[in-house]
């Protein structure tokens, strides 16, 4: 397998679980056409088994894109020096 390939999936996968892990702690509540999120300021622990928030699917996506990036670079560094 490419290296950058490689990289790229090692990124996404360890960005996604960095963003899994530190998702925020949320609450959704929804009463007719109002929608009220209320997000704690420390991270959602393994007990926290409920759906996610768009907040907490947002946090993740945003991590899992960072991990993606850095891993595609790292894997055009690796590429350039082998």
């Amino acid at each position: 397998m490419n290296s950058r390939v490689l990289f790229l999936i090692v990124g996404l996968v360890l960005g996604a679980l960095v963003g899994w892990l530190t998702r925020p702690e949320a609450t959704e509540m929804r009463l007719g056409p109002l929608q009220i999120e209320v997000q704690g300021d420390h991270a959602a622990g393994a007990h926290d088994t409920g759906s996610l928030t768009n907040g907490q699917i947002h946090h993740i996506a945003i991590y899992t894109v960072a991990g993606g990036v850095l891993g595609a670079l790292a894997g055009l560094l690796a590429a350039r020096r082998a």
